[in-house]
C-alpha cells in the first residue's frame, strides 16, 4: 500500500518537523512549534498522527488534550485534559490534497480519542477559509463554540459529540 495513517513515533514526528521548518524557512515560530509539539507528545498532552507516502510523511493531523498547549490558550471548552480534545495542526502536501486522506486522518484520530476517553472534539478554522469550515461541517463539527482573533485572523471554533455512531 503506497499510503498509511499512523500514529506517530519520535522519529517521524523529528521527520515532519524538519519538512514543515524547511517549507516555512524564516518563519521563526516554525522552531518553537516544533519544539512545543515535540514536548506535548512526549508529555501526552498531544499526539501526532501522520498520513505516510512510501515511508515517508507528507500529511498530520495532532490531538490537543491539554489546556495548556499554547494552541489551546487555556479555554477548557477547546480542550479540558479529560473529556474534551482538539483536532489541530492539520495540514497535507499539496500533491496529496482531495484524495480522501485528511479525512481518513480524522477517522484515526477520532476513533483514538474515543478510546482515550474523549466525548467531544473541537476543532478551529481562519472565517476566510470556507471550503475547510464546509468540510468540518460535514463532518459532524457543527455545534459553534467559541471565536477569537488570533495572529490578526478571526478563528471560529466548533465542536462534535463523539461516540460509536458519529465517528466519521
Amino acid at each position: 500500500m503506497d499510503y498509511e495513517y499512523k500514529e506517530a513515533t519520535e522519529e517521524l514526528l523529528e521527520k515532519i518537523w524538519e519538512k514543515n521548518i524547511e517549507d516555512n524557512k524564516g518563519d521563526e515560530r516554525w522552531l518553537r512549534w516544533r519544539e512545543e509539539y515535540l514536548t506535548y507528545n512526549l508529555s501526552g498532552k498531544a499526539k501526532t498522527f501522520l498520513i505516510l507516502f512510501h515511508g515517508e510523511p507528507i500529511g498530520e493531523g495532532t490531538l490537543l488534550f491539554s489546556e495548556e498547549c499554547s494552541a489551546v490558550g487555556g479555554r477548557k471548552m477547546l480542550a479540558d485534559g479529560r473529556k474534551t480534545a482538539n483536532v489541530n495542526a492539520l495540514r497535507i502536501e499539496k500533491a496529496h490534497e482531495g484524495k480522501g486522506h485528511i479525512s481518513a486522518l480524522v477517522r484515526m484520530m477520532e476513533r483514538f480519542a474515543m478510546e482515550q476517553g474523549c466525548k467531544k472534539l473541537t476543532i478551529g478554522v481562519e472565517a476566510k477559509e470556507s471550503r475547510n469550515l464546509s468540510i468540518y461541517l460535514h463532518w459532524g463539527y457543527n455545534e459553534f463554540v467559541h471565536s477569537c482573533t488570533e495572529d490578526n485572523t478571526l478563528v471560529l471554533y466548533y465542536a462534535k459529540q463523539i461516540d460509536r455512531e458519529n465517528v466519521l
